[in-house]
């Protein structure tokens, strides 16, 4: 192998390492925002960690994250608004990278 090989390959596992700690912290600020929609709801125990999962299984109904906003949303009615989720998600994500680069 050349230097030129070792460097894309090099650069080819980092991409790779990248997109899976991405969607990792994606994942867990999606169950952290399922639960704390739950808490809203009045949902605590293993009915939060139901209505956390039933949350990350949203986010594969299309890319992006409004998926996940509608379905929260949609959940909760009038107890909040899309702008609130939306703010909740962002605070959760970096919470979520935090956590994730943490357990490396």
């Amino acid at each position: 192998m050349t230097t030129f090989d070792d460097r894309e390959n090099a650069y080819e596992n980092k991409f790779a390492h990248d997109q899976e700690l991405n969607f990792k912290a994606e994942a867990r600020c999606n169950k952290l925002l399922g639960l704390w929609a739950a808490e809203k709801l009045g949902k605590s125990g293993d009915a939060a960690a139901a209505y956390a999962a039933e949350v990350i299984k949203a986010d594969f109904e299309e890319a992006g994250h409004e998926d996940v906003v509608r379905k929260v949303a949609g959940d909760l009615g009038d107890k909040t608004s899309a702008e609130e989720i939306r703010a909740k998600r962002a605070e959760f994500l970096a919470l979520a990278r935090e956590q994730v680069l943490s357990e490396i």
